[in-house]
């Protein structure tokens, strides 16, 4: 085996993350069928389970990227993984002896929440510590390719074990799940160097992770972007599911397949990014991907029933294409761009902004969904993301993202002329 499936920890981390990720994207779909199936749950209730998943971003965000920045990474990947799979675990059993409430799902999705907050700060900061620098983009392609692939898959399984076991069942199935990655990355031999800073205040840490973000023009332009799309995308994913089955009369196993088909479009997206890295530059073809992703959004809420749903895969095909390679370039730039002994509260600092705006976005989606419909706020998502674009001004002369010298970034690559 040569490159990285040679390696065996990025084999083992990546069979771990890849399992896991399966399992969240039938919980994913399997938590919002629960609510709508077994507890007869209202667009608002619905849409609160995606605003109470990221909440934790909010709550803890930021001493969050602190901690890990103490800490082995390794470890605290460990017990996240265990708490999620105790937390997801106690569901089945609860709806098993007949306890089961939206109360109950809502606080099980904060929990696994808080629990993927830190295993997403360690998770990111602990890659480059498996794989070499020139390696990170493959690396990074390889794993959001395969947590596309596991789009594809995930919400066709959970519609298929909600058909035969009922819709409780894909949440046992993410228990199981987390129970694999434990067991992966527990196998993992790489260590990476903590550099230690227990005498530093905590608030101390957190502050410097703010200030570098809000002091770089390239990382503040790219949080303010990432919230304001992560507001339209989250606000229109968290309604998606009662547009297909309430709107267009969708039953539980064609949603799990047109959800299933349209995130084939992350597949390609991760597939892509490195071709369009070496052809256009890295900081150019991330202009190029949300620039196609925004208005493919826009053929959602032109959707019917029938044959009318291939607008809405082909919709949500041409978004997972465009921002699931978009990540893949920006997740390997931060890498590549921030000092490693700061990235967990680089990272986190950007997150209470970018991923805040999540758990808003659920709670709008569920208020609008109720006041002007699920297909007005399909339209309103839309037009938001489009809105958002010209957040990435600072990137538009760039050829390249910047680069990192003797741990601080230097200037940027701008565009041939």
């Amino acid at each position: 085996m040569k490159g990285l499936w040679g390696n065996r920890d990025f084999r083992l981390l990546w069979t771990g993350e890849t399992t896991s990720m399966l399992g969240s994207m039938v919980a994913t779909t399997a938590l919002p069928l629960v609510a709508v199936v077994t507890l007869q749950a209202s667009t608002f209730q619905v849409a609160l389970l995606t605003a109470v998943a990221w909440l934790p971003w909010l709550l803890i965000g930021l001493p969050a990227g602190a901690w890990v920045d103490r800490l082995a990474k390794r470890p605290v990947m460990q017990v996240c993984n265990i708490v999620s799979m105790a937390v997801f675990g106690s569901v089945p059993l609860a709806a098993a002896f007949g306890v089961l409430t939206m109360p109950y799902l809502l606080a099980a999705a904060l929990l696994g929440g808080i629990a993927k907050v830190f295993f997403t700060l360690a998770y990111r900061a602990y890659l480059p510590a498996l794989v070499a620098e020139g390696q990170l983009l493959e690396a990074n392609a390889k794993l959001h390719g395969s947590e596309s692939a596991t789009q594809v898959a995930g919400p066709g399984l959970a519609g298929l074990l909600a058909q035969i076991f009922g819709p409780v069942s894909g949440i046992l199935a993410d228990a199981v799940s987390f129970g694999v990655s434990v067991l992966c990355v527990r196998a993992i031999r790489a260590r990476e160097t903590v550099v230690s800073a227990e005498r530093t205040p905590l608030r101390t840490q957190i502050a410097e992770g703010l200030r570098f973000v809000a002091g770089d023009r390239y990382l503040r332009s790219m949080m303010a972007f990432a919230a304001v799309s992560n507001l339209a995308l989250s606000g229109y994913s968290s309604i998606q599911i009662v547009f297909l089955a309430r709107t267009l009369g969708a039953g539980p196993g064609l949603v799990g397949l047109v959800l299933a088909l349209a995130a084939l479009g992350g597949v390609l997206g991760a597939a892509v990014a490195g071709r369009l890295s070496t052809r256009f530059g890295a900081a150019r073809a991330f202009l190029l991907c949300e620039i196609f992703a925004a208005p493919m959004m826009l053929l959602g809420p032109l959707s019917s029933p029938g044959w009318g749903l291939g607008l809405f895969v082909l919709a949500v095909f041409g978004v997972c294409a465009g921002v699931v390679a978009s990540n893949v370039l920006t997740t390997t730039f931060r890498q590549q761009y921030c000092p490693p002994e700061l990235f967990g509260r680089i990272t986190s600092s950007a997150s209470l902004v970018s991923y805040g705006t999540i758990p808003l976005a659920g709670v709008l989606g569920g208020v609008l969904g109720e006041a002007i419909g699920v297909r007005g706020t399909l339209w309103v998502a839309s037009a938001v993301l489009i809105i958002a674009l010209p957040l990435l001004a600072p990137y538009r002369k760039l050829r390249d993202f910047p680069v990192r010298g003797a741990g601080r970034p230097l200037r940027p690559q701008p565009l041939p002329t």
